[in-house]
């Protein structure tokens, strides 16, 4: 059975059809890709997994507006995910790590790591055992406790913002863009570490991004979505071999 299961899948924001008829299975332990251009709808899955897409038409209905349809069926782990709060995802092991660095920019590095791992109901009683575990995998933030994290550099903060989200302690940890804006050299950091929370913790990543080179070698399953429509699916290596994928996403 699947860990995370979406069928049929469709977010509408208005006049503008975010997801179309998307589905997707993630099986516990792999680390499964979605790739796409810009605006292809790929956060919008993350954000609709995450529970984040909900909170937005929750609020959207309590000011008298209807602005987003969500349609489709979710599952996590067997249990019905589509209508669970956000806050509740996260209890339950769904776990987002988003776009663009999402930290407290005026609180010290070691603050945001307490806030992240206090989402959890004993988050007081783990966060010692998690800090270490974050530092391991990412030995910079180590010495970087007492500097603000609106200071630390681009790669620095996507670091935090990942060690954040494994604080918070999940089953299923999605990442948006994790190599959005970074050098080579840390896209490369990111993804080995991406490698070893799935392999040392056991924890299954769904990754989004649209820089396909350094994703697809290190997936075992893959989705291409292009205008919120799924366009192709496969093994990492199936679609590396796929010539529109080539011609695509890697310019041969």
């Amino acid at each position: 059975m699947s860990q995370l299961s979406i069928t049929n899948l469709l977010v509408f924001y208005e006049n503008a059809l975010a997801l179309n008829d998307f589905s997707l299975e993630v099986e516990a332990g792999q680390v499964v890709g979605v790739i796409g251009s810009n605006s292809a709808g790929k956060t919008t899955l993350l954000n609709t997994i995450a529970g984040l897409t909900l909170d937005y038409q929750i609020k959207e209905r309590r000011a008298g507006g209807q602005r987003v349809t969500i349609l489709g069926e979710m599952t996590f782990e067997g249990r019905e995910f589509m209508s669970v709060p956000a806050y509740e995802r996260v209890r339950r092991g769904g776990v987002i790590c988003r776009e663009r660095h999402p930290i407290f920019p005026d609180s010290p590095v070691l603050e945001n790591l307490k806030i992240a791992a206090f989402q959890q109901p004993d988050g007081r009683k783990k966060f010692e055992a998690g800090l270490q575990e974050a530092y391991e995998l990412f030995p910079a933030l180590r010495g970087l406790t007492s500097r603000k994290a609106g200071f630390l550099s681009g790669g620095e903060q996507q670091m935090l913002a990942i060690a954040m989200a494994l604080l918070a302690r999940p089953r299923l940890l999605l990442l948006d863009e994790p190599l959005l804006g970074l050098s080579p050299h840390m896209q490369q950091a990111v993804m080995e570490a991406t490698l070893r929370i799935n392999r040392d913790h056991g924890i299954t990543v769904l990754i989004a991004e649209q820089f396909a080179r350094p994703v697809l070698p290190v997936i075992h399953h893959g989705y291409v979505i292009e205008n919120g429509m799924l366009s192709l699916m496969g093994t990492g290596q199936e679609l590396m071999d796929n010539p529109e994928i080539k011609s695509a996403y890697f310019g041969v």
